[in-house]
């Protein structure tokens, strides 16, 4: 029987854990600490828990560790990417970015993906596994400590699609904001999602204050469903409702990503129609220069034509912001790095 990874457990699973175990309470918050605010390695360096207790937690539960394989920084603006080993030869990816309210880390909640974007790196290799809590959480703890920075945001929108990997996703959002370790804000923090509309209506009933972000890249179904398979099971109409409950339930302003494809998705009628969808719904429009795909002959758009269409959201009243493409020099957008590292390796 496999042992489940003891960092994964939130503070109220592992508090259970110990009770079982005989323990009293207030060791679950020690032990938490240990993990999620001082960053151990390994169960025996928590050195105010009895050997007793450190024997059974070993006996349990074992610690995923994950390890920097490569690093890579931009010389144009200081972003950072990392590709970390996971274990049995699988990889995942993840980026600092640094900005002058301070720093955001990207992560990864899974080794792959299975929802088949055309303009995506991520979901070229299909989906691996999912990832757990606890190295959601790693991503960020190791990248503190190899530069001796505090991150203040996390954005989960690496590789992966978040809601595809729900409850371990959850899990992370709870060990992330826990004042006995990292105590995150969960309003610095925002979760990416391709629209699956039946996890987003279970994310608004925790009633969680995170950003919630969703990839349209399209006006509507037609062009939506030619980029984007999962558009044929979740249709455009009821991803903008799901959107509109959860801003509502939430009272958190929803950001559509819209990535900006030359002759797909970038002209000034795909902007109109756009702009008369989103209204009503309490949002704003995160235009990206979408990333070339040779793949699927995809050339990013031109900076007049982002412009342009950023100009038209914003003339029929859609609060629109175009993304400053960071780490562009280093393969720094979703899966580059791991497919790039894969091929090398020959996987």
């Amino acid at each position: 029987m496999s042992k489940s990874d003891l960092r994964s457990l939130t503070l109220e699973k592992l508090g259970a854990e110990l009770e079982a175990l005989g323990e009293r309470p207030f060791r679950a918050r020690q032990i938490f600490s240990w993990l999620h605010s001082k960053y151990v390695l390994d169960i025996d360096e928590m050195t105010d828990i009895s050997k007793g207790l450190r024997e059974q937690l070993k006996i349990k539960f074992t610690l995923n560790n994950i390890k920097i394989v490569e690093k890579i920084s931009s010389m144009e603006d200081n972003t950072v990417k990392y590709l970390f080993d996971i274990g049995d030869d699988i990889v995942i990816e993840s980026v600092l970015m640094r900005y002058s309210y301070g720093n955001a880390v990207c992560i990864s909640s899974q080794a792959g993906c299975r929802m088949g974007c055309t303009f995506c790196a991520s979901t070229t290799g299909g989906l691996e596994r999912d990832l757990t809590a606890g190295e959601m959480a790693q991503q960020i703890y190791e990248i503190q400590k190899d530069t001796g920075e505090r991150v203040s945001n996390v954005v989960i929108m690496g590789s992966g699609e978040p809601l595809d990997n729900f409850d371990n996703v959850m899990d992370f959002l709870e060990i992330i904001h826990d004042k006995h370790g990292t105590g995150l804000s969960h309003r610095h923090i925002t979760l990416s999602t391709c629209g699956l509309t039946d996890k987003i209506y279970r994310l608004a009933e925790k009633q969680l204050q995170i950003t919630l972000a969703i990839s349209l890249h399209a006006p509507n179904d037609d062009i939506r469903q030619k980029t984007m398979p999962v558009a044929l099971r979740y249709s455009f109409d009821s991803v903008l409702k799901a959107a509109k409950d959860y801003a509502n339930t939430t009272k958190r302003r929803v950001t559509f990503e819209y990535a900006l494809i030359q002759g797909v998705n970038d002209s000034t009628e795909n902007a109109l129609e756009l702009a008369s969808r989103l209204r009503g719904i309490m949002c704003h429009v995160n235009l990206i220069p979408v990333n070339d795909v040779a793949e699927a002959n995809y050339i990013r758009s031109s900076e007049k034509s982002i412009k342009a269409f950023a100009h038209t959201l914003s003339e029929n009243n859609i609060e629109t912001t175009i993304r400053r493409r960071l780490g562009s020099d280093i393969n720094a957008a979703c899966g580059q790095l791991r497919k790039r590292y894969k091929e090398n390796r020959g996987g």
